[in-house]
């Protein structure tokens, strides 16, 4: 049944990201990226963006310190 429900790659403004389950409204501060697809191809797809779990403030606040 989980396979059959369609999902979307979400993400916040601290660039990190998650699934939602298209039927649903998006949660508030959460933008969809990209259409909705099986749940396994959702996470694939977090793999191939998500690649620093950092969020984007403390990336920020590490850049500026020289880090």
């Amino acid at each position: 049944m989980d396979a059959d429900v369609p999902y979307l790659v979400v993400v916040n403004h601290e660039e990190q990201y998650s699934i939602w389950p298209a039927a649903r409204p998006l949660p508030l501060g959460w933008s969809a990226v990209g259409e909705p697809a099986p749940k396994a191809d959702c996470l694939e797809r977090i793999k191939t963006l998500w690649t620093d779990m950092r969020p984007l403030s403390l990336r920020k606040a590490m850049a500026a310190a020289g880090q």
